[in-house]
């Protein structure tokens, strides 16, 4: 009997065990079944078109420096990346220090490259012809409206099958 009191004489409780009962862990297990279901092929399809994705990203960033570019000189787009990475006076001249007159910018502490395409992982800027018909640039700009596109030759397509150049801002805002 003494082994069924405490120290006090008071009646000793049986300490409870901590379990899981069967039906607990049965349904934990479908329930793990069911996000796992879900959640594989999504998880299994984001490699395809990670590249799309950044360029998308990408072309909302250079998009937003080349906005704030020309409302600071006069409406006229950046034609060159110096010109959004360093300082510049308002007729777009380029300074590595800011001091009168090179007040504005820079916009951007580096180009980002071009993520798809024949032209992947480069940084220039072209503003010359059309999207895709300067090899050497991974953006080009529209010298009149400053439209950021993929500088890209037609013949580089999405996963989709959509023309890589054809991408604006305004399709991937829409979206």
């Amino acid at each position: 009997m003494r082994d069924r009191v405490d120290l006090f004489g008071m009646p000793r409780r049986r300490a409870i065990q901590p379990a899981f009962s069967l039906v607990e862990l049965v349904i934990v297990v479908v329930i793990i079944g069911i996000i796992g279901a879900i959640a594989v092929p999504r998880l299994s399809g984001m490699g395809k078109n990670t590249g799309e994705v950044a360029l998308a990203q990408n072309l909302v960033i250079l998009t937003k420096a080349v906005e704030m570019y020309k409302v600071e000189h006069l409406g006229v787009p950046p034609a060159t990346a110096l010109q959004l990475t360093r300082f510049t006076d308002e007729e777009g001249n380029i300074n590595n220090s800011r001091g009168y007159p090179f007040e504005y910018g820079p916009y951007l502490f580096k180009i980002p490259a071009l993520t798809v395409g024949v032209n992947s992982g480069k940084t220039a800027i072209t503003t010359a012809g059309s999207p895709g018909d300067d090899a050497s640039a991974g953006w080009w700009i529209d010298s009149s409206t400053g439209d950021v596109r993929a500088n890209a030759p037609d013949t580089d397509l999405t996963s989709t099958g959509k023309q890589v150049n054809s991408f604006a801002v305004s399709d991937i805002l829409k979206n």
